[in-house]
C-alpha cells in the first residue's frame, strides 16, 4: 500500500482515540521486546501497522484474553531451496509457526541457472503471506575449485538493488577472496557497500585475526560459528551472531553457552538449511525458541533475538516489536513457555491458526530454463572406479554426525586389481560427484566414512553449493543406478537397493526443488526415510542432508567436488591414494 497524507492523518487519528481502528486485539499479554516486559493492553492496528497500544476500540475486536502476543518471528539467514519446495509452499509451511520475514540468499539456484534463478525466486515470492527479503549471491560458484551452472559478476548483481525486497549482499563464504583482495570480491562488496546494503558473512573455522578482515572489509554477520568460543570471537569484535538450527547443522544448543545478558542483544536465530519434514514435524525459528527456553534462556530475551535482534541487524525499522509505527506482524502464544502458537497475523490480516494456513498459496509455474536444468555426460561402471595403484592408505572423508564439518583420515581400505572396493565392515564406502550443468564429464570420486548405509547406494541433485550430483554406496551397480535414476526425473533424490528404485523425490525446478504441494512432498520424504531404513541406515542423522554438504568446499576439513577430493585447510586437491598432492 503506498503510504500517502491521509494514510498518516489516519493512523494519527486513530492513536488519538478520534476514530476507531480497524482492529483492535484486546486484552492480551503483550511481550514488549525493548523493555522485556509483559503488559496487559490492546494493540490498536491500521491498514496492517500498529498505531497505538493502551486501550483502543475499533470496527473489528480479538479477544486474546490469556494469550501472550509477541512479534512475529524472524529468520534471518535461510535457503529456501533446503525445504525443497518453491515460495509460496514454504509460506504454507512456516506461517503456522509465527515465522513472518524471513531473510533469504537465493545461491542454491543462482549456481544452478544464475540470473534466471534470482528473477524466479523474486517472482515466485511476489505477493505471498510470507514477507521474503533477498541477499544477493555473493559467491556463484562458491570456490574456483568446482563446476556450476553459473558465475555472477558484480555486474550481474548490481542492478538487483534497486529492487524493494533486495536488501543486501548474502554470504561471502570464500574467505581468501576476501583476505587477498581479489578485485571480483571486493566489486561486489563495494556495490553492496556505496548503497548502503547489507553483506552477510560466513566464516567456517575462521579464527580472530581473520574476523578482522571480514569486519574491515563491512561483513557483519556469521551464521557459521560450531563452538561458543567462536560465538564470543565474533560478537567481541562486534559482529552479529547467527545462532543456527537447521537439518545438518544443529548447532543452537552449544552456541548458547556463548549467550548472556550482556551480549545477547547482538544475537539472533537462523535456520540456514532446514529440510522440509523437520520444519513441518518441529518448528523453524519457533523451534529455536523453545530450544533457547528448555537450555535456561528467559522466554523475554529468546523472543527478543527471534525479533527485534532480527529486524536491527537488517536494519527493518518496522519489524520486530510491538509499538506504534510497527509492522502488525503478530503471533498469539497460548503458553510462553512452550511457545504453543494459536494465531499468526501478518500486516493485521490473520494468515495462520491452529497450525495451518488460513488460505494456501499457489505456485507460479517455473520456465523451462529452471526446470531443463540437468545436463550430464554419459557415465558408465569404468567411470566409477577408485584407481588405487600404488599402495592401499587412502584419503577418507568422515562424516561427522549433525555437522556440516567433516574430518580428514588416512586409512587402509581393501583394494582388489588396483581399484577401492566399499567395504561395510570397515564404513568405508565410495562416493561420486557428476558435474551436471555443461557435460564436462567430470566425475570427482573418494571414499567416505561413517553415511551409514549397509546396503544400495543414494543420489542427489541437491549437493552445496555448485549442485552437481551427488551419489554414495555400497556397490558402483546400485551407484550407477542411482545417477541415472535421479538425471532421468530431472532433478531429485533416489534411493536404490539390488538395481531396483525403492523411492524417489522428482526436483525438477533446478533440480533443487519439488513443484508440488507441501503435503504430498513431505510425504515423499517420508517415503525416503523409510527406504534410507530398508538400506540400512540408523537414521540417527539423514544421509541426504549429510550427502548434500559432502560436495561444499568451504567448509573443512575435507571435501568432495566434480573435480576432485579437496583440502578444504590448504584450499588444494588431492588424490584418494594417501601418498601425493597435486
Amino acid at each position: 500500500m503506498t503510504f500517502t497524507k491521509e494514510l498518516l492523518k489516519k493512523r494519527i487519528d486513530v492513536a488519538a482515540k478520534r476514530l476507531p481502528a480497524d482492529l483492535v486485539i484486546k486484552n492480551g499479554k503483550v511481550v514488549n521486546v525493548f523493555t522485556r516486559e509483559v503488559i496487559t493492553e490492546d494493540i490498536a492496528i491500521v491498514d496492517g501497522y500498529i498505531v497505538g497500544t493502551g486501550a483502543f476500540e475499533g470496527y473489528k475486536t480479538v479477544d486474546a484474553s490469556d494469550q501472550f502476543v509477541v512479534p512475529g518471528f524472524i529468520d534471518g539467514h535461510v535457503h529456501i531451496e533446503s525445504a525443497m519446495v518453491t515460495p509460496s509452499e514454504f509460506s504454507n509451511v512456516v506461517l503456522p509457526h509465527g515465522v513472518t520475514t524471513i531473510v533469504a540468499d537465493p545461491h542454491e539456484i543462482a549456481n544452478v541457472s544464475g540470473t534466471d534463478g534470482i528473477d524466479f525466486m523474486l517472482e515466485a515470492s511476489e505477493g505471498i503471506p510470507l514477507e521474503v527479503l533477498l541477499m544477493l549471491p555473493s559467491c556463484v560458484p562458491a570456490t574456483p575449485f568446482e563446476n556450476s551452472g553459473a558465475t555472477l559478476e558484480h555486474s550481474d548483481l548490481e542492478p538487483y538493488y534497486t529492487h524493494p525486497r533486495v536488501i543486501g549482499l548474502g554470504e561471502v563464504m570464500d574467505y581468501p577472496s576476501v583476505l587477498y583482495k581479489d578485485d571480483k570480491m571486493l566489486d561486489k562488496i563495494m556495490d553492496a557497500s556505496v548503497k548502503e546494503k547489507h553483506v552477510d558473512g560466513h566464516g567456517s573455522a575462521i579464527d580472530a585475526d581473520g574476523i578482522n578482515v571480514y569486519m574491515a572489509a563491512g561483513i557483519r554477520t556469521d551464521h557459521e560459528c560450531v563452538t561458543a568460543e567462536e560465538a564470543l570471537v565474533r560478537l567481541r569484535k562486534g559482529m552479529y551472531v547467527m545462532l543456527r538450527e537447521g537439518s545438518a547443522a544443529k548447532d543452537l544448543v552449544t552456541l548458547l553457552k556463548a549467550v548472556n545478558e550482556h551480549n545477547a542483544r547482538r544475537c539472533l536465530f537462523v535456520t540456514d538449511d532446514k529440510h522440509l519434514d523437520e520444519i513441518i514435524d518441529e518448528g523453524s525459528i519457533d523451534f529455536n525458541v523453545k530450544t533457547a527456553i528448555r537450555e535456561g534462556v528467559d522466554p523475554l530475551l529468546a523472543i527478543q533475538m527471534a525479533t527485534l535482534n532480527a529486524a536491527e541487524c537488517f536494519g527493518l525499522k518496522t519489524k520486530g516489536a510491538i509499538a506504534p509505527g510497527f509492522e502488525a506482524d503478530l503471533v498469539l502464544l497460548k503458553d510462553l513457555e512452550t511457545v504453543d502458537i494459536g494465531r499468526v497475523y501478518k500486516g493485521g490480516k490473520l494468515v495462520a491458526k491452529n497450525g495451518e494456513v488460513i488460505q494456501a498459496t499457489g505456485s507460479i509455474t517455473p520456465p523451462s530454463i529452471i526446470t531443463d536444468s540437468v545436463n550430464i555426460s554419459p557415465v558408465s561402471l569404468e567411470g566409477l572406479k577408485v584407481k588405487m595403484s600404488r599402495g592401499n592408505m587412502a584419503n577418507i572423508i568422515e562424516i561427522r554426525p549433525k555437522m556440516i564439518v567433516t574430518r580428514h583420515l588416512i586409512e587402509e581400505v581393501d583394494v582388489k586389481g588396483g581399484y577401492f572396493q566399499p567395504s561395510v565392515e570397515k564404513d568405508q564406502l565410495k562416493i561420486a560427484v557428476i558435474e551436471r550443468h555443461c557435460r564436462t564429464g567430470n566425475i570427482g570420486l573418494g571414499i567416505i566414512k561413517g553415511l551409514g548405509i549397509k546396503n544400495g547406494a543414494i543420489a542427489s541433485t541437491v549437493a552445496h553449493d555448485s549442485h552437481n550430483i551427488v551419489a554414495a554406496g555400497t556397490n558402483d551397480e546400485d551407484l550407477l543406478r542411482a545417477i541415472h535414476l535421479t538425471a532421468g526425473m530431472r532433478g531429485g533424490l533416489a534411493v536404490v537397493e539390488g538395481g531396483k528404485l525403492l523411492a524417489s523425490l522428482p526436483l525438477p525446478v533446478a533440480g533443487l526443488m519439488s513443484n508440488m504441494e507441501y503435503k504430498v512432498v513431505n510425504e515423499r520424504i517420508h517415503d525416503l526415510n523409510n527406504a534410507l531404513a530398508k538400506v540400512g541406515c540408523s537414521m540417527e542423522f539423514n544421509p541426504f542432508i549429510t550427502l548434500a554438504f559432502l560436495a561444499l568446499p568451504v567448509i573443512p576439513e575435507l571435501k568432495l567436488t566434480d573435480t576432485g577430493l579437496f583440502d578444504v585447510k590448504s584450499f588444494q586437491h588431492l588424490d584418494v591414494e594417501a601418498v601425493s598432492v597435486k
